[in-house]
């Protein structure tokens, strides 16, 4: 949007109103509003144009100077402070406010209500403003929301199904996966999100079940992938990847695609399901293309993880919801085990998969998501689509659940008069704007997208109001200023995201912009209030923004400089004899630990029973001949198994030692109890 012809001194204010979903996750919901765009790297050849952003349009990004607005320099301020207050209609009464964000001040009202402002009325609006509050109560059950539209203006009515994931059952799943982590190494990584990223990694690293197989990918200019195929988590591999991530600093742009490729074109051609973690902050200019990319390779999971304050969401959901798996933000502040405890759940085991709905004749069209995914632990799934005739009647959720069937009868009521829940009508647009979208992200990427795909969408933003690719445009702030009677156009840059001190390194070396205008400049103030709500439970609510201008503070004074510590020289490893080698390189680290304490004669060894462990054993192949030497060793299968290459039984713990020099075995774990 654009506001021009504001004469000096003059206020205008803005109202926006839109409407969303509240994210429902682990047992509360989640308000987010976004204060400020990063700085994206472009890739690609510029094609000689430009329209005022600091990066030129490439045949890769066309609109990358549109999507590139000016950043306020070091140690100076763009001018911007925010103030910010929500008036909550929960619907049913509240428990815990809390923002991970920022410091709030909240006003309890009533019983489900409450009022939140920030403490700072003038805050930098350099990061995400994050807002979560849990309800009394047991967690939130199914729900059905439907909206019938009146006669004369249009056919039919609007529904919203909200189906809450069951209970996990224990161990509901220890079939071994392949998970391949891909961590973002570019330079707007630098600093906290990358040390955070790699703390993630290594902690889930720590989680792998014995027979889970992984891999590590860094990318930033250039795309370093640490085993040629995914690898048992033996001592050594473990060592391996961390010692990996322990060297990675940020550093370079952000070339995503390749790494997107080199992460899952190998699950094209593989008869099992790869599941690929991607950490990073988002912060590129192709964000159509990459999501169009995950989207070309139906055999793996993508699970998207955002590191940072105020991360591209739309890249970070969009490659989840297209690679069928899961998204999350990991703030600078949250804390590492916790977080790395939630990837790690979603990551190896979804609560239902192959999920369907059997209608069972109602009279229901248009559904959105057309293929669901699959229902991950504290995170419910929404269906919305339309329906021809008011009626009542139950439908069936199927599944998988632990590999076996799951039926869940829901009822549906779906209303045939109008309803407070008006709203639908823009949920189900949006729902099938999105699904237009996904038709073509590579034509939306470049600028000409296909037209059928484009008219429709037009059609849907002009009847419901929506803002789409086509009907409205995000514009970067702007003052207008007169000289000798003449407007004049200023660009007002915005602030760089907290924790981003060496996104734009590059760009300042090279003169940055002119920030003679952005001192002490009007600004914009953010209030946000209630307008028109449709609140079920918390689940839905409309919100509207007020813009008005004001002046700014002065910038801060730039810190002193610090001088960098030294970095301390790292002591050299003692060098492994090969029957250390050996053990190291086949051996879960837990068994590793349990054969140490045995052979140092240690007092507890908790792992170790009448001098043997149970242990288990993959193989690269289960013959006769392999079984004897494996006797010859001392190893005790356990009876009953069948014939495969994976083998459960006992042996001495001093027996490892020749275990681990037996070519036909590949690696060996304790077993999980």
């Amino acid at each position: 949007q654009a506001v021009a012809n504001i004469a000096p001194g003059e206020q205008v204010s803005v109202t926006i109103s839109y409407a969303e979903t509240l994210q429902y996750r682990d047992e509360g919901y989640e308000f987010i509003f976004p204060m400020v765009v990063g700085p994206r790297y472009i890739p690609g050849h510029a094609n000689g144009k430009q329209a005022g952003g600091w990066a030129p349009d490439t045949d890769k990004v066309p609109d990358a100077s549109r999507i590139t607005p000016n950043v306020a320099a070091p140690a100076t301020r763009a001018g911007h402070d925010i103030s910010l207050e929500l008036a909550i209609d929960a619907g049913v009464p509240i428990q815990e406010l809390r923002s991970s964000s920022h410091q709030i001040d909240v006003e309890r009202t009533a019983m489900g209500f409450a009022k939140v402002k920030l403490q700072n009325e003038g805050e930098i609006p350099n990061k995400d403003f994050v807002l979560k509050y849990d309800i009394a109560g047991e967690q939130i059950s199914d729900a059905v929301l439907s909206h019938w539209v009146p006669q004369g203006s249009a056919d039919g009515g609007y529904f919203t199904l909200i189906l809450q994931p069951p209970a996990r059952l224990a161990e509901s799943d220890i079939t071994p996966k392949e998970l391949v982590f891909v961590l973002d190494t570019s330079g707007s990584m630098s600093g906290f999100p990358i040390e955070k990223g790699k703390e993630l990694i290594s902690r889930a690293l720590d989680e792998l079940y014995p027979g889970d197989t992984f891999n590590v990918i860094t990318f930033s200019g250039d795309t370093q992938i640490l085993f040629p195929e995914p690898v048992f988590p033996s001592a050594e591999n473990i060592r391996l990847a961390k010692g990996l991530l322990s060297g990675r600093h940020g550093g370079g742009g952000t070339e995503m695609m390749k790494a997107i490729r080199a992460a899952l074109q190998p699950s094209d051609s593989q008869d099992h399901l790869r599941v690929v973690c991607f950490l990073t902050d988002g912060y590129v200019g192709n964000d159509m293309e990459i999501i169009g990319e995950v989207q070309k390779h139906p055999n793996a999971r993508v699970f998207a993880f955002g590191i940072g304050t105020s991360v591209n969401r739309f890249l970070i959901e969009g490659m989840a919801k297209a690679g069928r798996g899961d998204s999350e933000v990991v703030m600078l502040n949250d804390k590492a085990d916790e977080a790395a405890h939630r990837l790690y759940e979603r990551l190896r085991s979804p609560l239902l998969t192959d999920l369907s709905i059997d209608w069972r004749g109602l009279p229901v069209s248009d559904i959105y998501p057309q293929r669901l995914p699959d229902l991950f632990d504290g995170k419910p799934l929404v269906v919305t689509g339309r329906y021809s005739a008011p009626i009542k009647g139950v439908i069936r959720l199927r599944g998988k659940r632990a590999g076996e069937d799951f039926v869940r009868e829901i009822p549906v009521a779906l209303a045939g008069s109008g309803s407070q829940n008006d709203v639908l009508a823009g949920f189900w647009a949006r729902r099938r704007i999105d699904d237009l979208m996904s038709q073509d992200w590579a034509g939306a990427q470049a600028g000409n997208t296909k037209p059928e795909v484009q008219k429709e969408i037009t059609q849907l933003g002009l009847d419901y109001r929506l803002m789409t690719q086509f009907t409205s445009f995000v514009a970067v702030e702007d003052r207008v200023v007169t000289k000798d009677g003449k407007p004049q156009r200023v660009e007002v840059p915005v602030e760089m995201p907290e924790g981003g001190d060496n996104l734009m390194g590059g760009y300042w070396a090279a003169g940055g912009v002119n920030q003679s205008v952005t001192v002490n400049a009007s600004v914009a103030s953010t209030k946000t209030r209630n307008g028109p709500a449709s609140v079920v439970g918390g689940a839905l609510e409309r919100m509207g923004t007020v813009f008005s201008a004001h002046k700014a503070t002065p910038p801060p004074p730039s810190p002193p400089p610090v001088d960098a510590p030294s970095s301390p020289t790292k002591p050299e490893q003692p060098k492994l004899t090969p029957e250390r080698k050996a053990l190291e390189s086949k051996l879960h680290a837990s068994l590793l630990e349990a054969f140490d304490c045995a052979t140092k004669q240690l007092q507890e060894c908790n792992l170790v029973h009448d001098g043997k462990v149970e242990v288990q054993i993959w193989l690269t192949e289960n013959s006769a001949s392999v079984l004897d030497e494996l006797r010859k060793a001392g190893f005790e299968p356990a009876a009953g198994q069948s014939p495969t290459r994976t083998l459960v039984g006992k042996l001495p713990v001093e027996k490892l030692q020749a275990l681990a020099q037996m070519s036909e075995v590949k690696f060996v774990s304790l077993v999980r109890k």
